[in-house]
């Protein structure tokens, strides 16, 4: 497959002008004419609000129109894009806007009013939806031409949690996402007969690319928030959807629920990522979606997506992380950088274009992931060192072995648990606190929070979780707290997250 640089918000001319790109539920639908001239018009509407070239704007929305434009709005504006997760709550967003020295903010009255004084830094303007939305629809307003901005030029910053510390900014180029589309889409073949259901969030690289990669195939997106697993079911047979993407968590909820057969009959592809499927769960998927192929995908944001496993190996296969896709390599190396013998653990190095730019001023931890691709690269270069331990087989297949960080995966969610445990220790009678993640059937890892208290352990557990309500979103939150009168440390004196989780599961 040929690499083809064009600048992101060149990706919806892949579709006839007249064919539909996007559809809003109980809204209009959009046709790639409609979907260019709003970008145009949006576009134009954001360099009048930012004029500086590479400046950062913010939004802190659910799907919609709005939301599904902005990222190629930004894009052909010359600014640089950060979409804020709808389910985070005001100290988050706070620190996304101040790390990322973000100079406008859209978002909705209902959620500007849950802001206070102190969370929306000095400098940053804030917009309501309202304003922006009548920008792009007004067609009597001049549109910005399609962008001529270099393919290296930094174009979003993805926020996504680290194993230590706060959210860390991923920074990525026109490149990066619209060789990410395009590689998607051609794995997956994506045409223009078919229709995504787009249900993950669009500040998630894997949600985002629900999109882009959509268009990129000339395939038409909806976008769509759901309250309960059974909306999904009905969405998908209320639009004829061909295309789902889902995480684990996510694939146990929808198996739970009845489907229309116009729904199950409709799907035709169905895509996983954010965790690996279990052979239970991709034989209740292949016995419910008859019809459809099932993707199973590994990736990380630092480098989009990694491999795939092509629907043909799923059943043969189904611990298989496939192979790499379109524009990636992958290689599997010892500690000095050589190459792993066939199954030979080692870790996952992904080489190639698709790798970002580094974090976002924040040197140190660029350094450690963002390293010289080992030589045996044919590409060079940096690399992404993804510190997951695999193995290859000799047929060339990729399977996971562990992972060497404190990552918490729950319901697709990363989630740093570092973050949790300094909520934690600011409420009053908490000494110390450890997040982990426990095996879960229907969340991949449920959150359980180990706490060392003085004074009545009842009380400080009361008052902590009311804390932890108030300042964290849901899906960060423990699902049990857990007072112990000790946690055991290592010898530098640090808490050892190895030996409490040895203790607790034994």
């Amino acid at each position: 497959m040929a690499i083809d640089s064009r600048p992101l918000d060149h990706l919806p001319l892949a579709g006839a002008l007249a064919d539909p790109a996007l559809v809003i539920p109980r809204g209009e639908s959009i046709d790639f004419a409609g979907l260019e001239a709003r970008t145009a018009r949006l576009a134009a509407w954001l360099q009048g609000q930012c004029p500086d070239a590479g400046a950062r704007m913010a939004s802190w929305l659910p799907k919609g129109a709005l939301t599904s434009i902005l990222p190629l709005a930004a894009a052909r504006a010359g600014l640089v894009y950060v979409p804020v997760n709808p389910l985070l709550k005001r100290a988050q967003v706070g620190h996304i806007l101040a790390d990322s020295g973000a100079a406008l903010l859209i978002t909705q009255a209902s959620r500007a009013k849950l802001l206070e004084p102190g969370d929306l830094p000095h400098g940053v303007h804030l917009v309501e939806e309202d304003v922006p939305v009548a920008a792009m629809a007004d067609d009597r307003q001049p549109g910005l031409p399609p962008s001529v901005a270099h393919p290296a030029t930094l174009c979003e910053i993805l926020y996504t949690s680290g194993s230590t510390g706060r959210p860390k900014g991923v920074m990525l180029s026109h490149a990066n996402l619209a060789l990410g589309a395009e590689a998607v889409a051609h794995y997956l073949d994506i045409r223009p007969h078919d229709r995504t259901l787009c249900v993950l969030p669009f500040s998630f690289d894997y949600g985002q690319n629900q999109l882009f990669s959509t268009w990129a195939g000339g395939g038409c997106a909806v976008p769509f928030d759901y309250l309960l697993p059974r909306d999904v079911a009905k969405a998908v047979a209320a639009f004829g959807i061909t295309t789902l993407a889902g995480v684990p968590p996510l694939w146990v909820q929808l198996l739970d629920v009845e489907w229309p057969a116009e729904a199950a009959a409709s799907l035709r592809r169905l895509t996983n990522s954010g965790g690996a499927l279990t052979r239970p769960l991709v034989r209740r998927l292949r016995e419910r979606f008859a019809h459809a192929d099932l993707y199973a995908m590994y990736g990380l944001t630092e480098a989009f997506r990694s491999t795939y496993l092509p629907p043909a190996l799923i059943d043969s296969q189904p611990d298989s992380m496939g192979r790499a896709i379109p524009h990636a390599e992958i290689l599997v190396v010892r500690p000095d950088g050589s190459p792993t013998d066939a199954d030979e653990p080692g870790e996952l190095v992904h080489c190639g274009p698709l790798v970002a730019q580094g974090y976002w001023r924040d040197a140190e931890r660029t350094a450690q992931r963002f390293r010289p691709a080992p030589a045996a690269s044919a590409y060079g270069g940096t690399a992404v060192w993804s510190g997951d331990t695999v193995r290859r087989d000799g047929a060339g297949l990729l399977f996971f072995v562990g992972r060497d960080d404190a990552m918490i995966k729950s319901a697709g969610n990363r989630i740093s648990p570092t973050e949790i445990e300094e909520a934690a220790a600011s409420v009053p009678g908490v000494v110390e606190a450890v997040a982990l993640g426990l095996p879960d059937e229907r969340l991949g890892q449920a959150i359980r929070l180990y706490i060392r208290t003085t004074g009545e352990e009842d009380a400080v557990i009361a008052t902590l979780q009311a804390s932890l309500r108030r300042d964290l979103p849901n899906f960060m939150q423990p699902r049990e707290v857990i007072a112990l009168p000790d946690l055991p440390h290592n010898p530098n004196g640090k808490i050892d997250r190895v030996a409490l989780a040895q203790m607790v599961t034994s």
